[in-house]
């Protein structure tokens, strides 16, 4: 009986052995990428409030009025953008500008332009290149930071990953070192809470062990949520798990019916107008509206997205027509409220990542756990260098 316990307590401290070597020898190979992400991702949490304050033309007097439709904002947009399609069309909040996206490549250079709207108006407001001026944008050179290292897409983007996929075993391993033998008042306090006036060292090893303690849950959510984005085969794990078995379906939309193109007649409003004023009728205290105004192939549908919360799009409407007849058409999953659990959390995934799922008060949250998360590599780093000196 004595050998069989002695065998067992010798097992547990071989298994603590490795979690501790691995854990110290991850955290240092994969610190400095945890780091860039993780403070990236600080800075961007408030990009978009950032962004209302330095430009105001993205805000409009409030008017007793609707908007006008989609073919005016294009009308307008197309005399700053001449011989370019938009790519895409926004229509904000009751207090936002209108925004048209033109997307164009010169010389090998991939540029993004909007061009501002009022939308009860349709009058000009502002044209901002967003992406390829070749002048030094702040944001931009923050999310190519936390998205690819400022590496080539196809390199950082892994990268990026498989450090994420790190990060997410050293939580998990730093929990089982930081579990307290026991619950005795003592050992209570060395987990729980940093001792401010104690030494350097030592107030450093509790920021490591209490903080990362702390943001363990919404630290491995952020996590989690960016490797939806980073390996196809996490996206399709989760989803099955999620779903209780079922595949991750690929993102499809329904297809007009090109048995009616031939039947079109003229008409002064177009179809993507059309399309506009049955969805509002539907949506008059929608949020905001994103729609992909120029159809690709005779059979594509148009598609009109109703977001139903301010500065968060997880909760959203999508409405499909039939280009050529108008009928509406449905597909698993358009709306959030009548999705299953597995594409909710499909739809949440980017606003779990920034913290607008729970508001401004979420993306204040999701700050300091990023905040966090950046520091763990430098108190790990601080204990190791200690240690070893």
């Amino acid at each position: 009986m004595g050998n069989k316990v002695s065998k067992k307590k010798k097992g547990k401290s071989s298994f603590r052995k490795i979690n501790d070597w691995l854990h110290l020898w991850l955290g240092l190979t994969s610190g400095i990428i945890v780091f860039i992400v993780s403070i990236t991702g600080c800075f961007y949490a408030f990009q978009q409030e950032i962004n209302d304050v330095l430009e105001p033309w993205r805000f409009v007097e409030k008017q007793n009025a609707d908007f006008v439709p989609p073919s005016q904002l294009i009308d307008t947009a197309k005399v700053y953008m001449p011989n370019q399609q938009p790519s895409g069309l926004t229509y904000s909040d009751a207090e936002g500008a209108a925004a048209i996206g033109f997307v164009s490549r010169a010389n090998g250079v991939r540029s993004f332009t909007a061009i501002f709207i009022n939308p009860y108006t349709g009058k000009f407001i502002k044209k901002q290149q967003l992406s390829g001026s070749g002048e030094f944008d702040f944001f931009r050179f923050i999310i190519d930071g936390h998205r690819t290292l400022w590496l080539p897409r196809n390199i950082g983007r892994p990268v990026v990953g498989i450090a994420t996929l790190i990060f997410v075993f050293l939580m998990i391993s730093g929990l089982i070192m930081w579990w307290p033998k026991n619950l005795k008042k003592a050992n209570r306090n060395k987990s729980f809470k940093i001792k401010w006036k104690a030494s350097f060292r030592r107030v450093n090893y509790d920021l490591h062990n209490v903080l990362g303690f702390y943001s363990l849950i919404l630290g491995l959510m952020i996590a989690v949520t960016g490797l939806v984005w980073s390996f196809e085969w996490f996206a399709d794990s989760l989803y099955y798990v999620t779903s209780v078995g079922d595949e991750r379906p690929e993102h499809e939309h329904p297809h007009s019916d090109v048995n009616y193109k031939d039947l079109i007649v003229n008409d002064s409003v177009s179809s993507l107008d059309k399309a506009w004023y049955l969805t509002r009728e539907e949506e008059m205290n929608a949020q905001g509206f994103y729609m992909t105004p120029v159809l690709k192939d005779e059979d594509d549908a148009i598609e009109i997205i109703a977001y139903q919360d301010k500065g968060a799009y997880y909760n959203r409407n999508e409405y499909y027509y039939d280009q050529y007849t108008l009928k509406p058409l449905r597909m698993k999953g358009d709306r959030y409220t009548e999705a299953n659990f597995a594409d909710q959390l499909t739809m949440l995934n980017y606003d779990i990542h920034i913290g607008a799922v729970l508001g401004f008060p979420g993306k204040i949250l999701a700050f300091f756990i990023s905040l966090i998360c950046a520091s763990l590599p430098i108190t790990g780093f601080i204990i190791w260098l200690k240690k070893k000196k």
